[in-house]
């Protein structure tokens, strides 16, 4: 058996647009983002939500970029409420007022998740390169808990913050969070393009790690912390996406539909977009959702190996990142033969100057308009 039944996805990620007030240097964006004119209209993107809730999805998470920019928030909301599905807000607070917030309240808005970029306002404006930003964010939480929406705050963790990373614990339960995803950097995207300013020394990434697992036991039943640790300094890969083209989908801003945020940093993949096919179609059918389902692509030591089945083979744009073959085992797994080339990537940019970041930045590229 190689391909098992395929079960409808739970959850899609509508990326609701690329543009965002803050410049991130880790943003899992892609390097190339068009810009606002080729953004799917209001009605591209109710119809795709409405063929999610038909085929099976229960959760949408709207992010971006800031999903805040579109002027049709709330409409998107109040649809995807009629629907039934669970709207999950991910957002920088960044272009969010207290009215604004309430109007997607009372349209039907589920759970807030909001970024931070560090528990100190003078290195998380500067992180998130936004004079304010970190005032801002605290007036949202405020409103968000005033509200009685959940909220959760979403931490990535790098060299410029990782020593607070335990702080930004404290920081969440004082802001009356719910539960804080701590995050170590993935490195794609621009995060990738930063890698040698953003990774943290082994020393570090140890430190942080068992620092915020003591705030696990210290916050217990207060707060639920989501701790993904950092994949360089680890010895066997996340189960990434719980498998390739298993549970969810991502939705771009232009309606191309993909397995995962960072897929279409693989190249040769054909991914179908939703403003030309069904999201049925797509999910079933797409070449580039079906180049890594099952277990037919793998390669040794993946295919013979008992953890296929826990962690896929570890992810498949990791793999494409650092040996150039998508369907190479995890170079994070320390059963792949590639695994040395962690520690010297590690070891390397970990010693780099911080200063330096490419921030990140919207294309103004001019396509097909989608309103």
């Amino acid at each position: 058996m190689t391909k098992p039944p395929l079960a409808p996805p739970s959850a899609m990620l509508a990326e609701l647009t690329y543009r965002c007030p803050l410049s991130c240097p880790y943003c899992s964006n892609p390097l190339h983002m068009a810009g606002r004119d080729t953004e799917m209209s209001t009605e591209e993107w109710k119809d795709i939500f409405t063929q999610a809730a038909a085929l099976g999805v229960l959760h949408v998470h709207m992010s971006g970029g800031e999903p805040a920019s579109r002027r049709d928030l709330r409409e998107l909301v109040e649809h995807c409420a009629r629907l039934d599905l669970y709207t999950n807000l991910i957002t920088s607070g960044v272009g969010l007022t207290k009215a604004s917030l309430a109007e997607l309240a009372a349209g039907g808005l589920d759970h807030v998740q909001l970024s931070i970029q560090d528990a100190e306002a003078k290195s998380a404006d500067w992180i998130g390169g936004y004079d304010g930003g970190f005032a801002k964010k605290l007036e949202v939480a405020g409103w968000v808990t005033e509200e009685g929406l959940p909220l959760t705050i979403n931490a990535v963790i790098h060299r410029a913050n990782v020593a607070r990373a335990a702080d930004m614990v404290d920081f969440a339960v004082r802001l009356g969070a719910r539960r804080i995803e701590i995050a170590h950097t993935q490195y794609y995207g621009w995060a990738l393009l930063n890698r040698s300013h953003l990774m943290p020394t082994r020393e570090q990434s140890e430190k942080a790690y068992h620092e915020v697992e003591e705030r696990r036991e210290r916050y217990k039943g207060q707060i639920v912390i989501d701790h993904v640790a950092p994949d360089y300094h680890a010895t066997y890969p996340k189960a990434c996406m719980s498998g390739w083209g298993r549970l969810s989908m991502n939705v771009t801003p232009q309606g191309k539909v993909l397995p995962c945020h960072a897929a279409e940093t693989i190249p040769g993949l054909e991914f179908w977009n939703a403003r030309e096919k069904s999201l049925a179609d797509i999910w079933a059918n797409s070449p580039g959702f079906n180049a890594f389902r099952g277990d037919d692509w793998m390669q040794e030591p993946c295919r013979s190996c008992e953890r296929k089945t826990i962690d896929f083979g570890g992810c498949r744009c990791q793999a494409m990142a650092l040996v150039g073959d998508a369907a190479a085992c995890d170079p994070i797994c320390v059963k792949s033969p590639r695994h040395g080339l962690i520690a010297e990537i590690a070891a390397r940019d970990s010693a780099e100057k911080i200063e330096g970041f490419v921030p990140r930045r919207v294309e103004r590229v001019r396509e097909k308009s989608g309103a």
